[in-house]
């Protein structure tokens, strides 16, 4: 008697907000499926529950030393007073001393450049992030400062990938597949100096000419990019890209794409956390179903972020403590 809600409909309700519905889309959902008559105003109280976990879970203590961290974004649409403007929402992914990657924070730029991420660096700082040795992200201005000065030792490596996207973006599709084979020899060089090399010959050949633009996306980022080179190839492997979360990125989109947009920071915040967490228990049932059988017979997909193991990290950390011993000894 009283009771205002079913048993297990809170869940139920939750799930269905985190696989993309809106609050109208879940109360039209439970009218057509169950019968069951929710108002939007108790849909949406439901949902607002789990904002203390999210707090809590953007708040909790991290590690003292992250060896790589990588950081990328995709673009919400959030409502700002009478208007509804594009921002983009930054995932912080860590590596820790195990190789285990961990979502670290969500946060949504509200400002431009330094000021946002010395925020957002100070956070970290403040969550227990004493030192990381390199920080892999896509050129953001501001952020190369806001991390040298909480961590003045660290290394922040330009993305890869996202330095060849910039260089293609003005290239006709029938000469890009020619102009990615022309520029990979610049970050497969042996050093900073054959890179330099190989960029001035592609700059000097027909592609470079017809496609200045090219060379100088690389130019532009050329002091940023070139830490890379200075690393091991078994090293290179794991902070060659942001890609650890472009497929999570992928991911999240699907979730987002079909929201208008959201009234405040703090509902994208909440909706993307709810995403990993439901992303990442549909993979783990997938592999409940399929324990016990051989290897060769299962078709489960992994851990697409959370928890997941870096490829060939034993590896990784050995050459990272010899590069960094004085770092990386003491966490050993």
């Amino acid at each position: 008697k009283g009771q205002r809600r079913l048993d297990g409909l809170d869940g139920m309700i939750i799930s269905l907000y985190a696989g993309g519905m809106t609050l109208r889309d879940v109360e039209h959902h439970l009218a057509t499926t169950i019968g069951t008559e929710i108002s939007y105003e108790t849909i949406s109280k439901v949902v607002d529950q789990i904002s203390e976990e999210v707090l809590a879970w953007q708040h909790r203590p991290l590690e003292a030393l992250y060896p790589v961290i990588y950081l990328d974004a995709i673009v919400v649409k959030i409502r700002d007073g009478g208007h509804v403007r594009n921002r983009s929402a930054h995932l912080a992914i860590g590596v820790d001393m195990d190789g285990i990657k961990h979502v670290l924070g969500i946060w949504v730029q509200a400002s431009e450049g330094a000021k946002f991420w010395a925020g957002v660096c100070a956070e970290l700082a403040n969550r227990g992030v004493r030192d990381v040795l390199i920080v892999c992200c896509d050129g953001l201005t501001g952020f190369p400062e806001a991390v040298e000065a909480t961590w003045p030792q660290a290394t922040v490596q330009t993305c890869v990938v996202h330095l060849i996207r910039a260089a293609t973006r003005f290239v006709n599709y029938k000469d890009r597949k020619a102009l990615t084979a022309a520029l990979r020899p610049i970050y497969q060089a042996p050093s900073a100096e054959a890179a330099l090399e190989v960029l001035e010959a592609f700059e000097a050949s027909e592609l470079g000419r017809r496609y200045p633009s090219a060379v100088k996306t690389f130019r532009a980022a050329w002091e940023r990019f070139t830490p890379f080179l200075a690393f091991p190839p078994e090293l290179r492997r794991v902070i060659y890209t942001t890609n650890a979360i472009e497929s999570l990125n992928y991911q999240l989109r699907k979730v987002t794409k079909n929201r208008g947009h959201f009234p405040n920071d703090a509902a994208a915040v909440k909706l993307l956390w709810l995403a990993i967490c439901n992303i990442e228990d549909k993979r783990a049932r997938e592999r409940a179903k399929e324990r016990g059988r051989p290897a060769a017979e299962r078709r489960a997909s992994g851990r697409l972020v959370e928890g997941a193991v870096t490829t060939n990290w034993k590896t990784a950390l050995q050459q990272l403590s010899l590069v960094y011993p004085d770092r990386i000894n003491p966490h050993l």
